[in-house]
């Protein structure tokens, strides 16, 4: 029920209320009245007519009487007069005239108990006023009524009844009823009309921010209230409409931002403030995260962190991220959330020939949930869904690319830019049903991934200057600033696995005289194919360091004496066999002296083995050099002068 109708129902109701009371009141009132007049009309009455039957008694013309009777009751209203006789009287003077026949039972009440009684009734269809009024024998005044009646003080004589007609009364006392019912209900709808002016602009003003409020709840600020009037209602009018158009403004704006960053418009059938909040909480959240992996020390911290937030927040389980690894090869760093997981999504030969990948190749992202089978190296997961895919495949999906959109499993891939090239490649995997949900959050996803690349840029560029500023230039092996760093992990690991180390100091004999005789440029060919015949022999778990000039350190982790010794031996033969080439022409032949140390066997410290496997390599040295030898506790000695 709208207002105005609240409003409307009330003033009438109100209205009915006033006009009912005052009916009320002026019933009451004209009964009362009635009551109180006919009372005193009776008494007079009555008055008169004992008045009038003791002067006629004391003028001895009582018989005179009856005609007295007969003329009171044509006066106007006056319906009937009679008189009863007592007994007392009956006794003294006997019997009465026709009017003064045998009393009903009111008269014989007031013959009984003197007391006067008055009541209404109606008589064919007529109201009227009856009162009994009682006869009393007194001595006081004069006439005296006991100087004729031989009775006492205060005996009741007789009763006069007199009867009033109220039609006429009631007539008039009803025109003015209803002649004031009228002018207050005359009056009252003029006030109900004044009231409905005023205050129906109220209820359409009401009315129609009602209606805009739920449009605004909805999303919808284009409506408008009409301003009725100049008053306050019209002020609230029209500074709804000036919030109203704030507002759409506003969020038409903050909406075309928004949608420069995500690249994804809201729909028109949308709640615009929902999705406006819904957009620009996606861009607090991207900022926040920005923040927090701007404090993340590598970049598989980041990525490990990205694939949380897929799979908390976008509800992504299934995603892969690929980088770059050289101009032509592709490396999984994460896989379904897993970190150095394999190659699952993907067909594993973009790992060693990337421009088969197509986002590595066109550097634009692929949309495999609205065009599946766009990109030829996409596999869905056949192990995670065997039933189905059987069932979706069919018989006539014979080639790739059919069973690609025969597969329930879509896929769409985020190319990250890096330096303008593309650094990385975030591939997100959903099924076919969930693929036009997946679609919707990929405008924030790549917020995200926007957000994320330059941090990755960076954390490349720091692992880039600190690589290498731990690997030898030339070489390309670590140096010894990587020893100093690494070796408190690789203790510690020696130690919670309880193995050893084999330290293998390696230095080539004569190579002085390779500097001296062909030149620095014959020296660094050498020193580089010496690292590529080391890199060779070991395995990928062992370190191989260049120590500085022409020395390398190896490192056998889980390693035992013999074994070190026989690997030692067996680059010591090698280096001795190859045959280096020349630039320009020609061979050179080398050879090679090292020192051998076990940690914890030697020392308890790394760097005191270190010096150990250095002192060994001394003790070749001086031993004839091409050999490899065991550090001994003798070798140690201050006599020596090694240290």
């Amino acid at each position: 029920m709208t207002l105005n109708r609240k409003i409307t129902l009330l003033l009438i109701a109100v209205a009915l209320g006033i006009l009912l009371t005052l009916l009320v009141i002026s019933l009451y009132a004209f009964r009362a009245f009635s009551l109180a007049s006919s009372t005193a009309h009776v008494q007079t009455a009555a008055e008169i007519v004992r008045v009038h039957l003791t002067e006629a008694m004391i003028n001895g013309v009582i018989d005179k009487r009856e005609q007295f009777l007969n003329r009171l009751v044509e006066i106007h209203n006056l319906r009937d007069a009679r008189v009863v006789r007592s007994a007392l009287v009956n006794q003294q003077f006997g019997e009465g005239l026709s009017r003064e026949s045998a009393a009903d039972a009111i008269e014989a009440a007031v013959l009984v108990d003197g007391v006067a009684r008055y009541e209404f009734s109606e008589w064919n269809g007529e109201p009227r006023f009856r009162g009994t009024l009682p006869y009393i024998a007194t001595a006081r005044g004069q006439p005296n009524c006991l100087q004729c009646h031989q009775v006492l003080e205060g005996s009741v004589l007789g009763a006069v009844t007199i009867e009033l007609s109220l039609a006429e009364l009631r007539r008039r006392a009803l025109t003015a009823i209803i002649l004031s019912i009228a002018t207050i209900g005359i009056i009252t709808l003029i006030a109900i009309l004044g009231a409905r002016r005023l205050i129906l602009p109220v209820g359409h003003t009401a009315a129609a921010l009602d209606g805009l409020v739920k449009r605004a709840l909805q999303g919808d600020f284009k409506g408008r209230v009409e301003q009725r009037t100049n008053d306050d209602i019209g002020a609230i009018a029209s500074h709804t409409n000036r919030l109203l158009s704030f507002l759409d403004e506003g969020l038409s704006r903050i909406g075309a931002r928004v949608t420069e960053l995500t690249g994804r418009p809201p729909h028109r059938d949308n709640n615009q403030l929902q999705a406006t909040l819904e957009m620009v909480d996606g861009l607090a959240d991207a900022a926040r995260f920005k923040s927090t992996i701007e404090e993340d020390e590598t970049k598989t911290e980041i990525y490990d962190r990205f694939g949380r937030l897929l799979e908390t927040r976008f509800a992504v389980r299934h995603s892969s991220v690929y980088e770059t690894d050289g101009p032509k090869r592709l490396a999984a760093i994460a896989v379904d959330g897993k970190i150095g997981a394999d190659c699952r999504w993907c067909d594993p030969q973009i790992l060693v020939r990337s421009e088969t990948c197509r986002a590595k190749r066109s550097g634009h992202p692929v949309d495999g949930l609205r065009q599946p089978g766009i990109c030829y190296a996409f596999r869905p997961g056949t192990d995670s869904h065997p039933a189905r895919n059987e069932e979706t495949a069919g018989p006539g999906a014979t080639d790739e690319h059919d069973r690609a959109r025969a597969h329930p499993d879509r896929h769409y891939c985020i190319p990250i830019i890096q330096s303008g090239m593309v650094g990385s490649v975030v591939q997100l995997i959903t099924t076919a049903e969930e693929a036009p949900k997946l679609l919707e959050q990929v405008p924030y996803i790549q917020v995200y991934v926007r957000e994320m690349a330059p941090v990755l840029e960076a954390k490349r560029l720091t692992e880039t200057l600190r690589e290498s500023a731990l690997r030898d230039a030339m070489t390309g092996l670590h140096n010894r600033r990587f020893l100093e760093e690494y070796v408190d992990s690789l203790i510690a690991t020696a130690r919670r696995r309880n193995t050893k180390l084999a330290l293998l100091m390696l230095d080539l004999d004569y190579f002085k005289m390779v500097n001296d005789t062909y030149g620095h440029d014959v020296g660094d060919t050498v020193l580089k194919a010496l690292a590529e015949l080391l890199k060779q022999s070991l395995r990928a778990s062992d370190l191989l360091i260049r120590f500085g000039g022409e020395e390398f350190l190896i490192i056998l982790q889980e390693s035992s004496e013999e074994g070190a010794m026989t690997v030692a031996e067996k680059i010591r033969e090698s280096i001795a066999e190859f045959k280096f080439s020349i630039p320009g022409g020609g061979n050179l032949q080398k050879t090679i002296s090292v020192g051998v140390a076990m940690f914890p066997e030697d020392s308890e410290t790394f760097w005191q083995t270190l010096k150990y496997a250095d002192v060994a390599l001394y003790r070749a040295k001086s031993d004839g050099r091409n050999r490899v030898v065991r550090f001994a506790p003798e070798m140690w000695s201050a006599e020596d002068g090694i240290y």
